[in-house]
């Protein structure tokens, strides 16, 4: 009987989950053995995974999970050091070249356990089978409309936390858009992506008029004027080799209308960055970085975003991760072997 270990997240502002009960429910009538680590922070109740028939443990108790429990959640694990012995499903962050990913593998070969990336759980067409990228451009767009709603105030956006549900943070923006004087314009690059798309919907869900880039209007390579007639610039394009140069470093000192960029890809220290007038990502306690003074350019890059939403990103990801789950007791096959097969590789590099 394969038995999976739903662990409580132990990182700061991470109230998702990547199982919700009715998935619970479905694994435990599939022959699935299902324990849930009890959680201060997650964003579904206990009792819900109790009554859809799972066994309960400690919050944090997975180092002592039997040996053949597969042990899943979704954001990175303490960094104590701690040879890791289990199967561990979750965002490693560990297979881009990161520092801290390296020493994440080497806990890995330490304690003889596998890394099964949830980044890189892929179908046969090399397409992830699940993401949190719609939730992470709703958010990120929301925030950078804080962001401008600060600066419309003559500030600067103060701490972000989580809301209980989409409703609660779309009636709190509309309710300060309407003491705004005006409404600002947007323009979301990737428009046609997962994340493009959540931060174009939220856009126009306020009443923003909302300009939608992809490829084909960023085949020239930029420049890209447009850019700096609109208020709000969010990106949503990762940083790999051939990205065109949406801000370039000295936009800030230029005439503009734009006041806020929102990178929603956030990936502020690669060489391929679009975006360069900042160096660092953002916090919740600190969510936007003041580039220039006059006028304002603020630059919001948080890297976990769809937490700001935590009940529907998790709704929205695990149903898209289920039916990979409702595969685990073939882990030499499909998704599953195709993660392996990568960790393994990444682990032959290590030497």
């Amino acid at each position: 009987m394969t038995h999976i270990w739903l662990r409580a997240e132990q990182r700061p502002n991470e109230d998702r989950t990547g199982l919700t009960p009715e998935g619970a429910a479905d694994l435990i009538a599939r022959g699935f053995r299902l324990t849930v680590e009890d959680s201060r922070t997650r964003i579904i109740p206990l009792d819900a995974y109790r009554a859809a028939g799972a066994e309960v443990a400690p919050e944090a108790s997975w180092p002592d999970a039997p040996q053949d429990a597969i042990v899943f959640g979704l954001k990175e694990l303490p960094e104590d050091g701690t040879p890791l012995r289990h199967r561990h499903i979750m965002f490693g962050h560990a297979f881009k070249g990161q520092p801290a990913g390296r020493i994440l593998l080497e806990r890995f070969r330490e304690g003889g356990g596998t890394l099964y990336d949830l980044e890189y759980l892929l179908d046969d067409t090399g397409r992830r089978v699940a993401a949190f990228g719609y939730w992470a451009g709703f958010a990120g767009a929301a925030v950078a409309l804080k962001c401008w709603l600060a600066q419309q105030d003559g500030g600067i956006c103060g701490p972000v936390s989580s809301y209980p549900n989409r409703d609660a943070l779309t009636g709190e923006l509309r309710g300060a858009l309407q003491s705004a004087k005006s409404t600002p314009r947007a323009i979301v690059i990737g428009a046609l992506g997962r994340v493009g798309t959540g931060a174009s919907d939220l856009c126009t869900e306020m009443g923003m008029q909302v300009t939608k880039w992809d490829k084909d209007e960023t085949a020239s390579g930029g420049p890209f004027p447009e850019i700096a007639r609109h208020e709000i610039f969010l990106n949503a394009i990762l940083a790999m080799p051939g990205t065109p140069v949406f801000v370039p470093a000295d936009l800030p000192g230029q005439p503009r209308d734009l006041t806020v960029i929102g990178d929603i890809a956030c990936d502020p220290t690669s060489d391929f960055s679009p975006i360069k007038v900042y160096d660092r990502t953002t916090t919740w306690d600190a969510p936007a970085l003041r580039v220039h003074d006059a006028p304002p350019l603020d630059v919001t890059a948080i890297d976990n975003l769809p937490s700001l939403l935590p009940l529907e990103s998790s709704q929205d990801y695990a149903a898209q991760l289920l039916p990979s789950l409702q595969t685990l007791d073939a882990l030499d096959a499909g998704v599953w072997g195709r993660a392996k097969a990568i960790f393994d590789r990444h682990m032959e590099d290590l030497a």
